[in-house]
Parts: C-alpha cells; sequence; structure tokens
C-alpha cells in the first residue's frame, strides 16, 4: 500500500522560497500521478499543482503558476515542490497525494481521484 510522507514546510518570510519533499514508500511512484493540494484554516481545500506520472504533464493552479514547480524523481520514489516568492495567502498546510493511472495528463481539480494521501506539512509566511 502506498504511503506518502511530506516534508519540507515552515516559517519564512513573504518572498522567501521553500522546498517540500513527498516521500512515497510501500509501491513506486512510477505509475502515480502526484497532485499537491493545500488547506488554510476556514478554507477548504484546493489544488495547488500535479504532474503525470512520467512528469511530462503538471499543472498549476492560477495563484501559484511562475512560482511554484512542480517536479519528481521516480528512482527515488520522490516528488517535489519548490515555491518561490511566497506570499502570506500560501499560508496552509500542504498535502500530497497520489492517483494510480496510465493517463500522460493529470488534474487536481477532482481530489477524490486521489486516493493515498500524506499527512501535511505546515506552511506560514509572514508578512
Amino acid at each position: 500500500q502506498l504511503q506518502l510522507v511530506e516534508s519540507g514546510g515552515g516559517l519564512v518570510q513573504s518572498g522567501g522560497s521553500l522546498r517540500l519533499s513527498c516521500a512515497a514508500s510501500g509501491s513506486r511512484l512510477d505509475n502515480y500521478n502526484v497532485g499537491w493540494f493545500r488547506q488554510a484554516p476556514g478554507q477548504e481545500r484546493e489544488g495547488v499543482s500535479c504532474i503525470s506520472d512520467a512528469g511530462g504533464n503538471t499543472m498549476y493552479a492560477d495563484s501559484v503558476k511562475g512560482r511554484f514547480t512542480i517536479s519528481r524523481d521516480n528512482d527515488k520514489n520522490m516528488v517535489y515542490l519548490q515555491m518561490n516568492s511566497l506570499k502570506p495567502e500560501d499560508t496552509a498546510v500542504y498535502y500530497c497525494a497520489a492517483h494510480y493511472t496510465f493517463a500522460t495528463w493529470c488534474t487536481f481539480t477532482l481530489s477524490s481521484i486521489y486516493k493515498s494521501w500524506g499527512q501535511g506539512t505546515q506552511v506560514t509566511v509572514s508578512s
């Protein structure tokens, strides 16, 4: 059974950077699309980015486009989210999730298709 563990969150000043990591165990990530989601206090969970199983397709929410970059290393069973130019509104708990699929494209608009979730890592951006 696939298990995911996020790391790399923390407190950073506005304009700073963080790199989140999502480590997979129990199964290879090769046939999984992986998404990053976030949830701020009192708000619904929202999709941030996703990457297809071979990394050939990525997708970003408009709010993070140009600032965040998703990548993966299937040899290491890892997915990353590089976050630059962070803003206070990026403050949230960030989750990675995996979706087993043979599709060559990914989506995060339907989070229910992601069956494996990590426990989340807190990102706090101070103004």
